[in-house]
């Protein structure tokens, strides 16, 4: 089982990269909580990994810090909560935020993650409000990526609203969002567009 990967970026897009180790291409799925963090195409990166296998499939999942990928673990360990669920829900907010949903059993903050319902979200404070206080004592000493590579306008808004459709909101829904974001002045890079969409979107 891969549990660790450390090589050059080849490739990155808000969901997805693909990291060069030793000219072995590794596709791994990410969350944009990850993105956010990684340094420009060729540079080294380091992730910690999650290997899903299934009969029919096999999907690295990466995290920057161990921190994310427990909670990714405790997440999918609920009935209801995929990998992709969990991913979306590491993108739609931070760890920092979920944990403090789950605590305060704040049942309509993490029923804005796309894909959870009122009992899946029921089941994520029963399940996981004792486990999560575990993860307060997680550490990690990875350093932070820095910088995002600049793209046109146009690039930006495109991949921006590719990221949204991929984590499972409605083509109109994040589109809506994205020009709202867009007209609010926010600065035109992925990163900061993102953060911006979701924030809209999680107000419905």
């Amino acid at each position: 089982m891969i549990a660790y990967l450390s090589g050059k970026l080849l490739e990155k897009e808000a969901n997805t990269v693909i990291v060069d180790v030793s000219g072995i291409g590794y596709d791994v799925m990410i969350p944009l909580s990850t993105f956010y963090d990684l340094g420009e195409i060729g540079e080294e990166v380091s992730l910690r990994i999650f290997t899903y296998v299934r009969e029919d499939t096999l999907q690295l999942f990466g995290f920057k810090t161990i921190r994310e990928r427990e909670l990714f673990l405790l997440l999918i360990s609920v009935s209801g909560i995929g990998p992709k669920s969990a991913i979306t829900a590491l993108s739609g907010m931070s760890a920092d935020e979920i944990i403090g949903a789950i605590r305060q059993n704040n049942l309509a903050r993490l029923n804005s993650i796309p894909g959870v319902g009122k009992k899946t979200a029921e089941r994520l404070v029963i399940e996981l409000r004792d486990k999560i206080a575990k993860l307060s004592a997680v550490a990690s000493a990875e350093m932070k990526a820095e910088g995002i590579p600049q793209m046109s306008g146009d690039d930006v808004y495109d991949d921006a609203l590719s990221a949204l459709n991929n984590l499972g909101y409605h083509y109109n829904a994040a589109e809506k969002a994205l020009k709202q974001a867009v007209q609010e002045g926010t600065e035109m890079s992925v990163q900061k567009l993102l953060r911006r969409s979701l924030q809209l979107l999680a107000k419905g």
